[in-house]
């Protein structure tokens, strides 16, 4: 079945799945919202549901009450996809280690973590002070071997194993066989 469409051209089934969104995302309740646009609840509820008829005054208001980009309403949201593919992105180098962290994906906003691909290669181990509080990190070995963990209590890994330690405590990252690689995740809580 076609999409219905508003006056313009507008999908009405994207501009009510977009309003719910968007006022999931700002937490705020439908009499709220409405309140903050200065238009009736009832308005708003029939937007939602797909059945009003929005005007461009309506949805620049709504916009505005939830602080979002006019287009954010009535373009369907993209999917993203990024590709880094082996041997790009931004590469980190120890100078104590014969150890790489290359960022795969930054923080976005709204969430709290950063993702990377470890290369390491055996010698000395990558020791890291403890970061800001509530850091944890999680390992997953791709390939060779590795001790992973607290400074204190390293634990050796194998391609497919997991591990997750507190990052706001001494931790070590050493490699035992050439070729070890590894995906971090930093999760900021």
């Amino acid at each position: 079945m076609p999409d219905q469409q508003g006056k313009g051209g507008a999908p009405l089934d994207v501009i009510a799945a977009s309003l719910r969104r968007e006022r999931a995302r700002a937490s705020l309740s439908l009499t709220e919202l409405a309140r903050r646009a200065g238009i009736a609840k009832s308005t708003l509820s029939q937007l939602e549901s797909g059945t009003g008829n929005p005007s461009v005054e309506t949805l620049w208001a709504l916009g505005v009450a939830l602080d979002v980009p006019f287009s954010r309403l009535v373009e369907p949201p993209a999917p993203r996809v990024q590709v880094i593919r082996a041997g790009e992105g931004p590469a980190v180098y120890s100078e104590r280690a014969n150890y790489v962290a290359t960022l795969l994906a930054s923080c976005p906003p709204n969430a709290r973590r950063d993702i990377y691909l470890i290369t390491a290669e055996p010698g000395a181990p990558r020791e890291s002070e403890p970061h800001m509080p509530g850091v944890v990190e999680h390992a997953v070995l791709a390939s060779g071997r590795a001790l992973i963990g607290l400074t204190e209590d390293p634990v050796e890994l194998r391609p497919g194993d997991y591990i997750a330690y507190p990052g706001d405590v001494a931790h070590v990252f050493e490699a035992l066989d050439e070729g070890t690689v590894a995906v971090m995740v930093s999760e900021h809580v």
